[in-house]
């Protein structure tokens, strides 16, 4: 029979070998990890971008416009392509006076942005004109 001591093994040179073998799974782990954070770092990054793209025409009302009549002037141009229309909502200061209406125009072309302004000029007594807003605009 052959002792530990004289074939080069022990107790201790296992130790040492699994030790190793978990050394090279925590690396994986650590890689594995790494990998997902930078998923999700370039998807947060994917989400900026696409906000940051966003336009949207802001069309101020007259002063006192009701709920009622901004929805009117806001349907009746609802027709343009490529331009969505974010439901009108009442001041939160005064209920039933709307001081403005947006339409998401990140998709819109400059040509649905003039067919836009054409329509709202058939309401001169509610609309007093409107700007295009990117994201980082305040």
């Amino acid at each position: 029979m052959v002792k530990p001591e004289e074939s080069g093994y022990s107790r201790r040179s296992a130790r040492r070998s699994c030790a190793s073998g978990g050394t090279a799974g925590r690396r994986f782990g650590i890689a594995a990890l790494a990998a997902a954070l930078a998923v999700v770092s370039l998807a947060g990054c994917a989400k900026m971008d696409a906000a940051l793209g966003q336009q949207w025409i802001v069309v101020q009302l007259s002063p006192n416009t009701t709920v009622g009549a901004a929805r009117q002037v806001a349907q009746a141009c609802s027709h343009v392509p490529n331009l969505r229309l974010v439901p009108v909502q009442p001041t939160s200061a005064n209920a039933g006076i709307v001081e403005s209406v947006r339409y998401s125009a990140t998709n819109a072309s400059d040509a649905n942005m003039a067919e836009l302004q054409r329509c709202l000029q058939r309401f001169p007594a509610v609309v007093q004109g409107f700007t295009l807003q990117d994201a980082g605009d305040s």
